[in-house]
């Protein structure tokens, strides 16, 4: 089944841009997009407990300088 969709001409021009060669169907590269933008596996509830953490750290100012971790470690 195929449908027929309505984009603006700048709309049309973004998604040209976006191709990954000239082939590529506008089905092809929207979907290559939508799997980009939508995660499918949600985080656990660990992942999102470490974030909140993190989040509250440097709401606490319980943070330091990239630079001073990369000295540090002599990168």
């Amino acid at each position: 089944m195929v449908t027929t969709i309505q984009l603006k001409p700048e709309t049309k021009a973004r998604l040209d841009d976006v191709k990954l060669h000239p082939r590529e169907t506008y089905d092809e590269t929207l979907n290559r997009l939508l799997d980009m933008a939508f995660d499918p596996e949600p985080l656990s509830e660990e992942s999102m407990r470490r974030i909140e953490e993190a989040l509250e750290d440097i709401r606490a100012d319980r943070v330091r300088p990239f630079e001073e971790y990369v000295q540090e470690r002599g990168l």
